[in-house]
């Protein structure tokens, strides 16, 4: 007998075990079946809500508040990819099932404990709304001369334009976020708006400085329902994505208005519809959605420090997010503030602009290599030869946010081995760095704050080699005339200064386009909750009718989906117990 028919044959016995326990509502049973230490995580699928659920207590509890004999019915192993071994003492696969709602899929990891199997991790997913299906071929038409139909483009250009009707949903931002959702929200039958203040879909990208690359590989950055070509680079430069968000728009039949931006909004508690005031290259347009969803950015607003002295300041300064390229640069002063990403980034671009660049280094900074940092981080899953991307999505989906990190700090330390000699130049010119929050690294940074690390492609070794300045330790206290100076008393000539001092919570940017009383309903975005999912994203957000979609590239288009999903079935009137 092979490796694979027992992995097969394995998850098969046990998942027809916990099959007789769900479908006799047998909380107790089905709770048996899993690890002391498990970890259930529901989207939608059984809660109506996203959450983890770790540990037996709280698996059981929560089976006895939502299992009934028809949540979960025509469970089924999928074969197309898996069961199959990870070591010796794991088995990964994957289940189909229905629920009295939809379709549903889910990833389970079993482990070999004292001689019989259990489930590590298990996760319940919705996937598809009954009556509002994606599926390929449920809402697919013959074309326009089939059908007897008029012209397809004088047809997308006039419902494009929304005149005489309203939208359903109006997602603000054409970025990875909102495109994702909208995608998600059309296929649903959501008729959705999208409204792009830029010029152009993928600006949001294009006109970021000259040499940005994104850091993730191409095995976790595709959009949904449109996967790259295989000639695509493993890191996709800025432009490049940008025209890509442009043609994926066109592509998926997305209804967005560019140079567009909203000016004014109002929520109508008793009707269930906002009042937006869009102003537009056509003029001043009012719409009435449903519901509002905002996809500027899960960084959210510029945080620019009050820093005395900068209006008398000679030179040119502005926050890091208005940087588009070095430029010439060539025998000029530059001082970069903040030591993460993006201040990393723009002192390398200004370094080979020509400019003599001192980076300044309040506290400390964790450092990855993209070589060995960005592997790591991925593992198996997201790499050339991995899983097909639906099936690395679910193993990513199936992996609760504190596992993940817990998971990640056996990954941070090997990529400290590997990075050695680089982290070890930069301990020699004095720059600080930390392994992120308990040892996470990178991981930890992003989910608890969206920054605080840099991905390595060539500014470390240039700090290191003395070619990009440091100044460590003290931050920045107050411009100069010609310059700065810092919290300790030194300072620093400088023609231009960027502020590369990060951003303010999302929730900052719902304040400051619906108002106070719009957002002081809101949850603060990003950080671990205590039900173990990422704050306030992807969810209800305690406003009835006002949504957050963000974060890269791998986690819109995974969640990207519930949320769609959580706005069809409002908006449809289905009502989950």
């Amino acid at each position: 007998m092979t490796t694979e028919v027992t992995a097969e044959a394995t998850f098969a016995a046990w998942l027809g075990r916990l099959t007789a326990a769900l479908e006799a509502a047998d909380a107790a049973g089905a709770t048996a079946l899993l690890a002391e230490d498990c970890w259930w995580r529901d989207l939608l699928a059984l809660t109506w809500d996203l959450g983890v659920h770790h540990g037996r207590d709280q698996v059981a509890a929560m089976l006895n508040e939502h299992l009934t004999p028809d949540s979960f019915t025509n469970i089924a192993m999928v074969t197309e990819f898996g069961p199959r071994y990870q070591g010796d003492d794991v088995v990964e696969g994957f289940i189909t099932f229905d629920t009295p709602l939809g379709y549903g899929r889910g990833a389970v990891r079993l482990r070999l404990e004292n001689g019989r199997w259990v489930a590590w991790t298990l996760m319940t997913e919705l996937d598809d709304l009954r009556g509002h299906e994606r599926r390929i071929g449920a809402r697919r038409s013959r074309g326009p001369r089939h059908e007897a139909t008029g012209n397809w483009l004088d047809e997308r250009r006039e419902h494009v334009r929304f005149a005489g009707r309203e939208p359903d949903v109006v997602v603000l931002g054409a970025g990875q976020g909102g495109l994702a959702v909208a995608a998600n929200l059309g296929l649903m039958g959501v008729d959705t708006l999208v409204l792009e203040k830029s010029e152009r879909v993928g600006d949001g990208w294009r006109k970021r400085y000259h040499s940005l690359v994104l850091h993730d590989p191409v095995w976790a950055d595709a959009l949904p329902y449109m996967p790259y070509p295989e000639s695509w680079p493993v890191y996709c430069p800025k432009d490049k994505i940008a025209d890509w968000f442009e043609s994926y728009a066109a592509a998926m039949e997305l209804n967005v208005w560019t140079s567009a931006e909203m000016t004014s909004s109002s929520f109508d508690e008793a009707a269930g519809r906002w009042t937006l005031v869009v102003r537009t290259p056509e003029g001043e347009r009012e719409v009435h959605p449903r519901d509002v969803i905002l996809a500027t950015g899960a960084a959210g607003e510029p945080n620019v420090p009050d820093f005395p002295g900068r209006s008398s300041y000679e030179g040119v300064s502005y926050h890091s997010s208005g940087h588009r390229s070095g430029g010439d640069w060539s025998g000029r002063k530059a001082v970069v503030v903040g030591a993460c990403n993006s201040g990393h980034d723009i002192a390398q671009d200004l370094y080979e602009a020509g400019a003599d660049v001192t980076l300044v280094q309040r506290s400390s900074t964790h450092i990855i290599s993209q070589e060995h940092g960005i592997p790591a981080i991925f593992g198996s899953n997201f790499v050339e030869g991995g899983p097909p991307t639906k099936y690395a999505d679910l193993l990513a989906a199936g992996t609760p946010w504190p596992l993940v990190l817990e998971m990640a700090k056996e990954g941070v330390q090997e990529t400290a081995r590997k990075d050695a000699d680089l982290l070890a130049a930069l301990d020699a010119v004095g720059f600080k760095r930390n392994d992120g929050p308990d040892g996470t690294g990178l991981m930890g940074y992003a989910l608890a704050y969206g920054g605080g690390y840099y991905i390595d492609v060539g500014a470390s070794r240039l700090i290191a080699d003395g070619k990009i300045k440091l100044a460590q330790g003290s931050g920045l206290a107050e411009f100069t005339p010609d310059g700065v100076r810092l919290e300790d008393g030194r300072t620093l000539e400088a023609d231009l200064v960027v502020l590369a001092t990060g951003y303010r919570n999302m929730r900052e940017t719902a304040r400051r386009l619906f108002g106070d009383e719009v957002a002081d309903r809101l949850p603060l975005v990003l950080g671990i909750g205590e039900d173990s999912e990422i704050g306030g994203l992807y969810r209800r957000t305690g406003h009835p009718a006002f949504w957050y979609m963000g974060g890269p590239l791998a986690w819109v288009r995974i969640y990207s989906k519930h949320l769609a999903l959580q706005i069809t079935a409002k908006q449809a009137g289905i009502q989950p117990e």
